[in-house]
């Protein structure tokens, strides 16, 4: 069987990445909540997907842990690699696991994304 092409590259924001980027929702726990059952594994992973398999598009989102992901992908990754291109989601909120808000509230979305910003250290 021939291998399929490669998915070759996209430009976002100005910068060149994989066109294929690695999505962190399931990196969390059980429900997409907390803490993943074996973090270093975890972090293994992250740091295997941009430095052995050449991902540099990494999509996560405050409400995936919540606030869970985007940890991880600061303790795998920084400092970050200058190819890697980072973009993160707001605008639901977690009450409980299996439950996903949406608040479009403007003040909401900009406390959500400052505290990315620093949960990421961007």
């Amino acid at each position: 069987m021939t291998p399929p092409p490669p998915a070759g590259t996209i430009t976002i924001a100005g910068k060149t990445v994989s066109r294929l980027g690695f999505g962190t929702m399931r990196l969390t726990g059980p429900g997409i909540w907390g803490d993943p059952v074996d973090r270093e594994t975890t972090l293994s992973v992250l740091r295997q997907a941009v430095h052995t398999h050449g991902i540099s598009h990494i999509d996560t989102s405050d409400a995936y842990g919540p606030h869970t992901v985007e940890q991880l992908v600061r303790d795998a990754l920084y400092p970050y690699p200058e190819h890697v291109l980072i973009a993160t989601k707001v605008g639901l909120v977690r009450p409980p696991p299996g439950q996903w808000r949406p608040l479009g509230n403007p003040f909401y979305f900009r406390a959500c994304v400052e505290a990315s910003i620093r949960r990421l250290r961007m």
